[in-house]
């Protein structure tokens, strides 16, 4: 089979996002790990990553640090960090924090 690519050739595409799958903890203890982990994938991102949290299952002041560290380093190179798969907890912790309406949040 010959699959044939019909956009023309001066059209632009949107880049595809990067997802990363988080889970478990976000606490003290993991969130250095995560840190760099995330920001080595920003030198692999084009435009959107996205942190999936649907399998999150605790999150403190350090976890939220990592969030806003990630988006801040993300922004100076034109990528812009979006969340999904927000659970209650997570949803009410962006809430309180002031978060919600830093984060664009897609479903």
């Amino acid at each position: 089979m010959t699959v044939i690519d019909t956009a023309p050739l001066n059209s632009v595409r949107p880049p595809v996002p990067t997802t990363v799958r988080l889970s478990g903890e976000i606490d003290l203890f993991t969130s250095p790990a995560l840190r760099q982990r995330l920001w080595n994938t920003l030198s692999h991102s084009n435009g959107l990553l996205v942190l999936d949290l649907s399998q999150v299952t605790f999150c403190d002041a350090g976890g939220l640090a990592v969030l806003i560290g990630t988006q801040s380093r993300a922004k100076a190179r034109g990528i812009t960090v979006a969340l999904t798969g927000l659970r209650p907890f997570m949803t009410r912790l962006l809430r309180i924090s002031g978060l919600t309406y830093r984060f664009p949040i897609v479903p």
